[in-house]
C-alpha cells in the first residue's frame, strides 16, 4: 500500500510538471497504472510519452500486485475459517460418548480446562467465538444460539453422554434442559443455576445435577475464613494437581465382586490400598462406611486413592 502511494504520488507530480493541473494529473495517473487508459489528457509530447511508458512498467505492476494481495488475504481468511469449520465439525459427527458444553464464558472456559484435563471429549456451544482465540488442545466447537434444536444436534447430543449448561441467563439454560432431555432422554445433565429460586425448576425439567456458581464460591470463601488450611489442601489436591491423590467413582453392578458382600469381607483398603469415604444408595450416602456395610448392586463408592490405586479398586470390582 505504501509503494502504491508513493507511485501514485510521483504519477502526479509528473504529469502536473507535463502541464496538467492537479485534478488533471491525479486522472491520469491511476487510469494508466490500473490499465484502463480511457484517452490522453494534455498535450502528447515525446517527454509525456516518455514518462507514461515509465510509470505503466512500475506503476501497473505495483497496482496489480497490492490489489491481488488484498484480495488474497480477504479470501484466504474467509477461505480458511470455512475450512477449520468443516475440518471441526467432521471431527464433531464422529464423536460418541463426549461431553456437550453450552456457554463459553468464563465459566464454559474453566469447565473445558478441567474436562479436557481429564481426558473428556468436549464440544462448546456458542453464539459466537470469544475474542481471545487462543484454545487448549482439544477445542472443539459449534457457533450458534444453544437454545435451537439444530445447534444442539450439531455438536452431537444424540451421541453425548453428558450435557453441561452454563449460560448467564436461568432462563435459556431451563429452555436447553428441558429440549435436550427430550432430544436425548439418557443424557445426564448439569445445569447452572443463577438464582436460588431457578434450581426446583431446573431439576423439573430434567437436569440431574444444579449448580449455583454463586454459592459455591461464596461456600469456598468461607471454609478459607474459618478452615484456611484444611480448605486450601482439598483445592490443591482436587484441582492443582500437585498431590497424587484423586477421587475416583467405582459402580457396584450385579455381577461385581462386591455385590452382596460386605465392606470388610472385600478388603478393598489391604488389596488396592483406595480408601472408601462414602456410598451412595439412590439419593442418600453412607459417609464412612463400617466394616459390615454390605455393598448392593446400584452402590456407588466415592473413593480416595491414586489412579493406580483407584484404577486397582474398579479391576477388583469387575472380578467374580
Amino acid at each position: 500500500m505504501g509503494v502504491l502511494a508513493m507511485v501514485i504520488a510521483a504519477g502526479t507530480g509528473g504529469y502536473v510538471v507535463l502541464g496538467l493541473d492537479l485534478i488533471d494529473a491525479v486522472y491520469q495517473t491511476v487510469i494508466t497504472i490500473s490499465t484502463v487508459g480511457f484517452r490522453d489528457i494534455g498535450e502528447i509530447t515525446a517527454r509525456y510519452k516518455v514518462f507514461t511508458v515509465l510509470l505503466i512498467m512500475f506503476g501497473t505492476g505495483t497496482s496489480l500486485y497490492t490489489l491481488g494481495v488484498l484480495i488474497e488475504t480477504m479470501f484466504e481468511y474467509r477461505l480458511d475459517d470455512k475450512y477449520q469449520r468443516n475440518r471441526m465439525q467432521r471431527g464433531i459427527d464422529r464423536l460418541d460418548n463426549h461431553v456437550v458444553l453450552c456457554g463459553y464464558g468464563q465459566v464454559g472456559r474453566a469447565i473445558e480446562d478441567e474436562l479436557l484435563k481429564a481426558g473428556e471429549a468436549v464440544v462448546a456451544v456458542d453464539y459466537k467465538e470469544p475474542e481471545n482465540k487462543v484454545f487448549p488442545e482439544g477445542h472443539r466447537m459449534v457457533l450458534g444460539d444453544a437454545t435451537e434444536d439444530s445447534i444442539l444436534l450439531q455438536a452431537g447430543l444424540d451421541r453425548a453422554k453428558t450435557l453441561v449448561v452454563a449460560l448467564h441467563s436461568d432462563v435459556d439454560n431451563l429452555f436447553i434442559t428441558l429440549t435436550s432431555r427430550a432430544l436425548n432422554p439418557g443424557l445426564f445433565i448439569i445445569a447452572r443455576a443463577n438464582e436460588s429460586r431457578t434450581i426446583p425448576k431446573l431439576r423439573r425439567a430434567g437436569a440431574d445435577r444444579v449448580v449455583n456458581p454463586q454459592q459455591i464460591g461464596g461456600a469456598r470463601m468461607a471454609a478459607l475464613v474459618s478452615h484456611p488450611e484444611v480448605a486450601e489442601f482439598l483445592d490443591v489436591v482436587l484441582h492443582d494437581g500437585e498431590f497424587k491423590v484423586v477421587l475416583g467413582e467405582v459402580l457396584v453392578t450385579p455381577d461385581s465382586a462386591f455385590a452382596d458382600r460386605s465392606l470388610a469381607a472385600c478388603g478393598i483398603r489391604t488389596k488396592t490400598g483406595a480408601t472408601i469415604l462414602s456410598v451412595q444408595r439412590g439419593n442418600d450416602f453412607v459417609t464412612n462406611p463400617p466394616g459390615r456395610f454390605v455393598f448392593l448392586p446400584g452402590d456407588l463408592l466415592i473413593s480416595l486413592g491414586t489412579q493406580e490405586q483407584i484404577e486397582a479398586l474398579r479391576a477388583q470390582a469387575q472380578e467374580r
